[in-house]
């Protein structure tokens, strides 16, 4: 029996080694560790990437959500529109800004927004949408953006699983009035450690994103507002200067190793994840949804397949969002109760990938649990 990871950071740190090490002897060297010439670097050749004027860099993905919201104002007594099928991160950046999440159900085709769905969620307290790009695509950004517009609301990105996806061929992370990254390790542009950024074309939101992020002063010892300290270290952004070379090379090895799976996987009790026709995806996950999840993933895991549940709680059923319980998001809750991610790395070989695809078509719920009997 074969055993295949969910993801292995191996095959990519052994081909970037070399670069990897040199970076950290420069580094290392220098005895610069914070605020240096590599943060610079990275910050301009990331900008450039997502098309965008500024990239800041700060600790991780959910500060970078929280300086941005802080950054246009947001806060006590504001609301921001975030959706029920996300990781916890995106309701706590919210939270932690002082403004309320106002929870919006996904659509069933693509486990993303429901746009539909916004507009009645929109008060007179409402100051922002934060677009979660899930799996590695985007919401419908266009119709969010006329939302916006209609009611004068700023438009963030949340970019944590979108590294280099396109929309409407425009890059993530250029697509709002900001977008936040995260650079955790298993994203598509990782670090080898906490790391984040907020990207955007607006100069004075990027001052004040840099401002809050460095103890609220932009001149050393002068604190205009109270900040926090969420730096991108010196360090990683070395190590994020020789990722972000080869992230299309490694995005594109992902769609490949997707483009089998859809191809290939034929079992009629999986649901394959779609793409919508205005997207390129980056396949950050791929996540199959079956009625029979839990049985799924024990039957995977038995021969050998290593999977994760990509969200098994809905933020509204998370006892830290309690108060947000009392409505029901259904198509959330349903793709919380069925979705599935299956192994997705660069560097998969095409045995591990076949493997995959033969073990689920394989798979049947009906003989599994006759078995049990």
């Amino acid at each position: 029996m074969k055993n295949v990871p969910f993801a292995d950071f191996g095959p990519l740190h052994q081909k970037l080694e070399d670069e990897i090490m040199q970076q950290f002897t420069e580094v290392y060297k220098n005895n610069w560790f914070i605020n240096g010439k590599k943060v610079t670097e990275f910050e301009e050749a990331y900008a450039k990437y997502c098309n965008s004027k500024y990239c800041i860099g700060c600790g991780n993905g959910l500060e970078a959500i929280e300086l941005t919201l802080k950054g246009f104002g947001i806060g006590e007594g504001d609301e921001v529109i975030v959706c029920a099928h996300t990781f916890i991160a995106s309701a706590l950046a919210i939270s932690k800004a002082g403004a309320t999440p106002i929870l919006v159900d996904a659509e069933s085709d693509y486990c993303l927004t429901d746009v539909t769905k916004i507009e009645e969620k929109i008060t007179d307290k409402t100051k922002a949408i934060i677009a979660v790009q899930l799996y590695g695509q985007a919401c419908d950004m266009d119709k969010i953006n006329e939302l916006a517009k209609k009611y004068n609301l700023k438009v963030i990105e949340d970019a944590a699983q979108a590294h280099g996806a396109l929309y409407n061929q425009r890059k993530v992370g250029s697509l709002a009035d900001a977008a936040a990254f995260s650079f955790y390790p298993g994203k598509n542009l990782g670090a080898l450690g906490d790391a984040g950024c907020v990207v955007t074309n607006d100069e004075e939101l990027a001052t004040k994103v840099r401002e809050y992020a460095n103890y609220g002063a932009i001149e050393k010892y002068h604190h205009n507002v109270k900040g926090t300290n969420s730096r991108l270290d010196e360090m990683q952004a070395a190590f994020l200067n020789v990722k972000l070379k080869h992230l299309d090379e490694t995005n594109a090895f992902r769609r490949q190793v997707a483009e089998e799976y859809l191809e290939n996987i034929n079992n009629q009790e999986i649901i394959l994840p779609k793409v919508a026709p205005t997207n390129e995806h980056v396949w950050h996950i791929f996540s199959v949804r079956t009625k029979e999840r839990d049985l799924l993933q024990k039957y995977l895991a038995d021969n050998g397949i290593n999977t994760v549940i990509h969200y098994p709680i809905p933020i509204h059923q998370q006892q830290a969002y309690k108060e947000l319980s009392e409505e029901n998001y259904p198509v959330a809750t349903e793709i919380a109760n069925s979705v599935l991610s299956l192994p997705m790395y660069y560097g998969m070989t095409s045995e591990d990938v076949s493997y995959v695809i033969d073990t689920i078509n394989q798979y049947s719920s009906e003989k599994i649990k006759k078995l049990q009997k």
